[in-house]
């Protein structure tokens, strides 16, 4: 069948036709040199740069190649490892997904619209709408990308899964297209790249911005990798950076890589010296000053290559993958094989699962290529055999790991490098692990764990008890530590103070002991210790009466005595030492 009847028969499936655009998916000149490539050594351009909204230069790591064909179909076994009651959840798989959307409508896909052919390079070009920038930066990253066409081509490639959507994105939104050429120089359109300052996604937001724009970040996902939802909150961001500067859309990308903050003091310190506050007339971090060149050298790539001897590939308009409804909780590994897929390919179309399993009632929709949406619906209504093998469990009670999986029917191996789970921790109570299904636990997690989901650990050490003590005048941190058998660090933490602290004068302090025993428990170990120490002097005292009066019997010498004495009765609880007497132990003082 070729591709062109495949997409015919995608849009049968279809429940409400509407319109939208189709063609082939495309390449973007990614200038990307945050990320050097490590084929044919190819060194970065002039300052690396990277992440949006951020105080510190950081440094992305990610796997370098262009993006692997999709594989073809292989033949598929269902295999089951759970009892029949854990499989037969969905008695129709066709269930647990709905009908393909495009995924940023919303709406049911129908091909064929003759925009579709359209070179996707031109759309872009005719939507720049920003002013340009000219200047010996600008030059220098234009010539560092000129001279590398193979290393342009690579990164390309890395963006030909999502431009187009952020295209679409930003033309309904009304903003410049020239922000689509952003995550190249963020992230070199990689969702999975995660840099030092743990920067995540391809368009490099940091936890707390990303929790401000909406994007849920939980032990089961990430949004700052969802390519959909980055691309939102990425555009809002940068929307809400642009009226914040009066619509300088440079000073908005100063802001977007080093922080709005930043770029407000620095303005504020131009007008206090009389001078102009424009992007490169501030004060900046040599970053941000290469940032906007870096950008601009980019744009003017894309919009004539011919000029410095690139060749961009030609760019269909239609997306590159579709949208496709998640109604049943699915593994992902099940998910991938459906769609005819192999697992890095379908992670990097869906980067923002965390865990082995797509929860439906937190993931809406997976994202899968055009020519494999179809088969993967197809495929699901034949498949047999438990759609998910992992759920979450939260925990009732903080306990080990042991008991934890003891609870689940996993090993504690198992659960704890499935949660990874650090040696001598125990887990709070609230805590939500995946674990395996069962007979038990056959049912789709509900919402509320999903988007809630959270592990909480606290080391694996007996109950403390806070204990006020004394510093006498003169005392010092370590004598205290050692008098009390602590560190000099814990009660130089425990008390706010440094740990070569001499105290001047009397100071009250606390330390956290472990908590004794129960008071009956401990009259009854006193007792059972004392009536020992006055058996063990009875028995020595017995010993020493012995010793002497056969000593005199037979007229030994002490020390034979003593020897054959140690012989006779070696149940004594005192030990027979050469060349020593023995008597009654010297009980220690309290």
């Amino acid at each position: 069948m070729t591709r062109y009847a495949r997409i015919k028969a995608l849009s049968a499936r279809a429940v409400r036709p509407t319109h939208f655009t189709f063609s082939a998916l495309v390449l973007a000149l990614t200038g990307c040199a945050s990320i050097p490539d490590s084929s044919n050594d190819v060194q970065p351009p002039p300052m690396v740069t990277t992440v949006g909204v951020k105080e510190q230069p950081l440094a992305i790591t990610r796997s370098e190649g262009p993006l692997s064909p999709v594989p073809g179909i292989e033949p598929m076994v269902a295999r089951s490892t759970l009892p029949v009651a854990a499989s037969a959840i969905a008695e129709d798989p066709r269930d647990a997904v709905g009908p393909v959307e495009d995924p940023l409508s919303g709406q049911p896909m129908v091909l064929g619209d003759a925009n579709a052919r359209e070179d996707l390079w031109a759309r872009v070009r005719t939507g720049f709408g920003m002013p340009t920038l000219d200047s010996d930066l600008v030059r220098d990253h234009e010539r560092w990308y000129a001279s590398r066409p193979d290393y342009v081509k690579r990164m390309t490639e890395r963006g030909s899964r999502y431009l187009f959507h952020v295209v679409e994105e930003l033309q309904r939104r009304q903003m410049p297209t020239e922000l689509a050429l952003l995550p190249f120089i963020e992230s070199a359109f990689n969702p999975q790249a995660m840099s030092s300052a743990r920067a995540s996604g391809m368009w490099q937001f940091m936890p707390l911005t990303g929790k401000d724009y909406d994007l849920k970040q939980n032990m089961f996902r990430d949004d700052r990798r969802d390519v959909l939802a980055s691309t939102r909150a990425a555009l809002d961001y940068l929307g809400r950076l642009n009226k914040m500067f009066g619509g300088d859309w440079q000073l908005a990308l100063a802001a977007y890589n080093w922080g709005e903050g930043n770029v407000k003091r620095a303005i504020a310190r131009n007008e206090r010296a009389g001078l102009p506050t424009d992007y490169e007339s501030l004060n900046m971090p040599a970053e941000t000053r290469h940032y906007v060149p870096k950008f601009q050298a980019v744009k003017n790539i894309v919009m004539a290559p011919q000029d410095f001897g690139l060749t961009l590939p030609p760019l269909e308009n239609h997306p590159y993958f579709v949208s496709v409804p998640i109604r049943r909780d699915i593994d992902v590994s099940v998910a991938a094989r459906l769609a005819g897929l192999g697992l890095e390919e379908f992670k990097a179309l869906n980067p923002q699962m965390n865990k082995p399993v797509i929860l439906a009632a937190g993931t809406p929709q997976v994202l899968l290529p055009y020519d494999n949406a179809d088969g993967f619906i197809r495929r699901l209504g034949n498949f047999r055999g438990p759609l998910a093998t992992w759920t979450a469990w939260v925990v009732p009670k903080t306990m080990r790991s042991a008991e934890a999986a003891h609870q689940t029917g996993m090993s504690e191996v198992a659960l704890r490098e499935m949660n990874r789970i650090p040696p001598k921790m125990l887990v709070k109570a609230g805590s939500t692990l995946l674990v395996q299904r069962s007979e038990q636990r056959v049912q789709d997690v509900p919402e509320h764990v999903a988007d809630n989901a959270h592990m909480a650990l606290a080391p694996d050490v007996p109950p403390l008890r806070k204990v006020a003590i004394s510093a006498r005048k003169g005392d010092t941190v370590a004598a205290l530590a050692k008098r009390y058998r602590v560190t000099a660090s814990q009660i130089a933490s425990w008390n706010h103070i440094d740990d070569e602290t001499r105290f001047r004068k009397a100071q009250s302090l606390v330390i956290w002991q472990p908590v004794k025993e129960s008071g009956a428990s401990r009259r009854d170990t006193a007792s059972a210790d004392k009536s020992d120490r006055k058996l063990s002097r009875r028995e020595l005292a017995q010993a020493a009466r012995e010793e002497r009066l056969n000593a005199s019997k037979s007229g030994k010498s002490g020390k034979a005595a003593q020897r054959e004495m140690a012989a006779a009765a070696p149940h004594n609880r005192a030990a027979a030492v050469k060349g020593t007497r023995i008597s009654p132990t010297r009980l220690a003082r309290k």
